[in-house]
């Protein structure tokens, strides 16, 4: 029979690697940062109070807010008085957020490694990203830096373009869209809130949102989603050349210079289980 060594140590298991954030996800949201600022809407105040009344911010409250941004969310959670703490990785997108957001607190880091101390968070919340996260590996670090029975709440307008607009827009943004892209609306992220059982069961609440905008904000509107932002020149060139016809054809069919677009506001929320 072999001898087993009883002075060997137990191989601890190696934690997976963060997986690396798509280039092409880095270069669209780099080049479209100034768009998204200038485009991307807001919240509005319905939004901030619910989270406000929901998880009791205040002065004495620490909130973090993951994939930050140009600060979009950030400007409704300084309003609820609360300790503010912007997490976001994208050196352009931090740029912005500076600018629009002055005073804020900001962390270059990634929201599955924040690198806060333990426990030391009463919200994490996450605004148009929780798709572009390590679902996994995001929740093992918001349970790390929250307080016994913080909470989590994950924000999304979620755009409605609607009629002939609506559908030629959905045309044309398929034609251009890269096969693996991580859209929100696939429901995917929420997958881990579902397996993990230290969060109680996901909670949503309902906000309406629109935007009012000229035709050059339309450009902007598109200029700021990633994968557009992304393309090689000549196809970028050539998409917003397509849209542009477009959007000249919709004014002439509405004879109006301004276009609206709707949102669906949605916070999905949770808390960690007591005990």
């Amino acid at each position: 029979m072999a001898k087993t060594s009883g002075s060997r140590k137990p191989v601890k298991a190696r934690r997976p690697s963060l997986r690396k954030i798509n280039p092409r996800v880095i270069r669209g949201f780099t080049r479209g940062s100034s768009a998204y600022e200038r485009a991307r809407p807001g919240y509005p105040d319905a939004a901030r109070a619910f989270v406000t009344r929901t998880f009791t911010l205040g002065p004495e409250k620490t909130v973090v807010e993951i994939g930050a941004g140009t600060g979009k969310w950030t400007r409704q959670l300084v309003l609820t008085g609360a300790q503010v703490v912007a997490v976001e990785p994208l050196a352009a997108m931090r740029r912005q957020l500076r600018q629009a957001v002055p005073g804020v607190k900001v962390v270059p880091r990634r929201g599955e490694e924040t690198r806060l101390p333990d426990a030391s968070v009463d919200l994490v919340t996450i605004a148009q990203a929780m798709h572009w996260l390590d679902g996994p590996r995001a929740l093992e670090e918001f349970r790390r830096i929250l307080r016994p029975g913080g909470g989590v709440a994950v924000v999304y307008n979620e755009r409605r373009e609607q009629g002939v607009r609506g559908e030629r827009l959905r045309s044309l943004l398929n034609r251009y869209r890269p096969r693996q892209y991580r859209e929100y609306s696939s429901g995917r992220w929420k997958w881990a809130f579902r397996e993990d059982p230290a969060f109680e069961p996901l909670r949503l609440f309902r906000f309406q949102n629109r935007q009012v905008l000229d035709r050059e904000g339309m450009l902007d509107r598109y200029r700021s989603l990633s994968f557009v932002s992304a393309l090689p020149e000549r196809r970028r060139e050539t998409f917003f050349r397509q849209l542009g016809i477009l959007l000249d054809e919709e004014a002439a069919r509405t004879r109006s210079d301004s276009f609206t677009i709707h949102y669906r506001g949605k916070i999905f929320w949770t808390r960690l289980k007591a005990g």
